[in-house]
C-alpha cells in the first residue's frame, strides 16, 4: 500500500492513461505531461511565485514517479533498470534544481532529456505499429 498521496495519483495516472491509450502512447503522453509540469514551474519560479512552481514540480516528479513504479523487471531487465535510475536522476535533478540560482539552466537540460526520452518512446511506438494509427482496444490484442 502507498502511503504517499503524491505517489499514489501518479501510479493512477499511469494506469488511467495506459487503460485508454496504448502503453506506449500513454508512456510519450505522461513524459509530455511532466515536460509542461516543469515548464510551468520554472516560469513561476521566475516570477517568484515559489508556492506554485513547486506545486508543479510536485506533479511533474510525481508523473516520473509513476512511471518508474510501473516498470516491468522481469520482462524489461536491463532496460527497465537503466530507465528506473534514469526516471529517479531526473526527478534528484528536478528536485536539486529548484529554487537555485541556475534553476533555468538545469530544468533546460532536464526538458532536453524527457524530449528526447518522449521522441523516442514516440519513434517505438510508430515503428511498433508499422506506421499505422492503433486503436486503445485493438493495442492490447497483439
Amino acid at each position: 500500500m502507498m502511503h504517499n498521496p503524491m505517489a499514489y495519483t501518479a501510479n493512477q495516472a499511469y494506469r488511467g492513461a495506459a487503460t485508454s491509450v496504448p502503453p506506449l502512447k500513454a508512456v510519450s503522453m505522461l513524459l509530455g505531461g511532466a515536460i509542461n509540469f516543469l515548464q510551468k514551474s520554472l516560469a513561476a519560479q521566475e516570477a517568484r511565485r515559489f508556492e506554485e512552481g513547486h506545486e508543479y514540480l510536485m506533479k511533474a516528479t510525481a508523473i516520473l514517479r509513476g512511471l518508474s513504479h510501473n516498470l516491468d523487471f522481469v520482462n524489461g531487465g536491463a532496460v527497465a533498470e537503466r530507465l528506473y535510475q534514469t526516471y529517479n536522476a531526473l526527478i534528484m535533478a528536478s528536485l536539486k534544481a529548484y529554487g537555485r540560482p541556475h534553476a533555468r539552466e538545469g530544468f533546460r537540460r532536464i526538458i532536453a532529456g524527457l524530449t528526447e526520452m518522449r521522441e523516442a518512446w514516440e519513434f517505438v511506438d510508430t515503428a511498433v505499429r508499422g506506421g499505422k494509427a492503433v486503436s486503445a482496444d485493438s493495442a492490447g490484442k497483439r
